[in-house]
């Protein structure tokens, strides 16, 4: 199963993407993080369906400094490779 999140609110310039690759990990998922132009943080992520839900309730709390908004989701394409990047 492999699922994008966009993450809206204040997610950039607090540890956001470092913060999503290590509750990424500890699930075993891949995929990545990475910014937008748009202020927002795109999540790609990839693997047991239960792992996947854990991570989208992260994703809503997200690292104390940040102030999450919004978390839309929609069906993906498995990421190519292993491991959980950021960038």
């Amino acid at each position: 199963m492999a699922v994008r999140f966009l993450v809206r609110g204040r997610v950039q310039g607090v540890f956001f993407r470092a913060s999503t690759r290590e509750q990424a990990q500890r699930l075993g998922l891949r995929g990545h993080a990475r910014n937008l132009d748009d202020g927002g943080v795109e999540v790609l992520a990839a693997g047991e369906a239960g792992a996947i839900e854990a991570l989208e309730r992260w994703l809503w709390r997200g690292p104390p400094a940040a102030r999450v908004d919004a978390v839309m989701r929609e069906p993906a394409s498995a990421p190519a490779g292993e491991g959980f990047t950021t960038g």
